[in-house]
């Protein structure tokens, strides 16, 4: 039997049966272009200098390809907002991204509560759980793929404070309404026997008055916080809310000399007087209550309204006690003050918004500056 005769060995290679080298110029054809290029040095193996130029320009692109692949893959990871750790059977890392690591403490908390998470990888684990870490709540998910164990933390801090919020919202306007009648027939019970009293009696009258206006003030302040505030914006004289200002403090209880310096600018700007009359009183007593709180024996405020470059500004200030944590001032139902409730700060600055408005605060120096668009928006 005579040897077959292989015409695609070197050796029996015809000069006569040369070919045009190829080109590659479709990355999406490179699988393709990999076959050919076997197959054409196999033909012509003359060409084969210029086939391995080309051969090593499409594995440079394969290379580069998947380094882009794996650069849009991070970089996709990155801008998750979930912290991700993924492990590997034996307990070593795989990968991290930079939420992970910035919190990365929080997986001693994980470990304590579910141990059996960093040895179960690639057996089904599905589970969550909700951790606290750095005065912030994480829902924690685990799941596992190709026998590496997945952990990622997503911060619901706000969604959970929303939710808190809603129900205290609801408790707190349900027990204003409860309580709205009694206080009522007490402060018509408390002016009926202002004016039969004694004058020995007048100053426990008095004071029986002004915590009547403290509760209903927070029945107000609940009830209009848990409806939402719809401001009904008419022109008006800024200095108009300086007398109702002075009227309101006379009815607010509080033991210490307090100078009050009140400069308003006989100007005209749209407000709702009423809403807007909340929104400064409650900075107004906020601020009763910080020299209250202080350990000087008196104290000063300041409170001004004016037009300024086409703005209503208000300004606030006073020299009480420091604030202890200026980020929840206007948090509702977060206090630090005594006599406080977390509702005041929170609803004016819901009356401010209301307002197309916006608050600053310089918390160094105890100064609220509130602007107002000085005509109707």
């Amino acid at each position: 039997m005579k040897p077959h005769n292989d015409t695609n060995t070197l050796d029996s290679m015809d000069s006569s049966s040369k070919k045009s080298p190829l080109t590659f110029t479709d990355t999406d054809g490179d699988d393709k272009a990999g076959q050919d290029f076997l197959r054409e040095i196999q033909e012509n193996p003359e060409n084969i200098k210029q086939l391995l130029e080309e051969f090593i320009n499409i594995s440079y692109r394969y290379e580069k390809d998947v380094k882009d692949a794996k650069a849009l893959y991070e970089w996709l990871i990155e801008t998750l907002p979930q912290a991700i750790w993924v492990y590997n059977h034996d307990g070593s890392f795989f990968y991290r991204n930079t939420r992970a690591i910035d919190i990365s403490p929080i997986l001693d908390s994980i470990q304590a509560k579910k141990p059996h998470y960093k040895h179960k990888a690639g057996n089904g684990v599905d589970s969550e759980l909700e951790v606290e870490y750095d005065k912030r709540i994480f829902l924690v998910q685990t799941g596992s793929f190709q026998n590496r164990l997945l952990i990622t933390a997503t911060d619901i801090t706000s969604q959970k404070r929303q939710a808190r919020l809603a129900s205290m919202g609801q408790i707190s306007a349900h027990l204003a309404h409860e309580i709205r009648n009694p206080i009522g027939s007490i402060s018509i019970l408390a002016s009926a026997l202002h004016k039969s009293a004694r004058e020995s009696q007048i100053p426990l009258i008095d004071e029986l008055q002004k915590s009547i206006f403290r509760v209903e003030r927070i029945i107000k302040a609940t009830l209009l916080f848990s409806k939402g505030i719809s401001a009904n914006k008419q022109p008006m004289r800024i200095c108009e809310l300086q007398d109702e200002l002075q009227a309101l403090v006379k009815s607010y209880s509080f033991s210490k000399h307090i100078d009050f310096i009140y400069t308003f600018a006989d100007k005209i700007a749209y407000m709702d007087k009423d809403l807007m009359l909340i929104a400064l009183q409650n900075f107004l007593f906020n601020a009763i209550d910080a020299i209250e709180e202080s350990e000087s024996e008196d104290g000063t405020i300041l409170i001004q309204g004016d037009v300024v470059q086409g703005q209503v500004c208000f300004l606030i200030k006073d020299n009480g006690k420091p604030f202890d944590d200026p980020n929840i001032l206007f948090e509702p139902f977060a206090t630090t003050k005594l006599k406080g409730n977390g509702l005041g700060l929170a609803l004016s600055s819901q009356i401010i918004h209301a307002h197309s408005g916006r608050i600053e605060l310089n918390a160094k120096d105890k100064e609220f500056r509130i602007y107002l668009p000085k005509v109707g928006v």
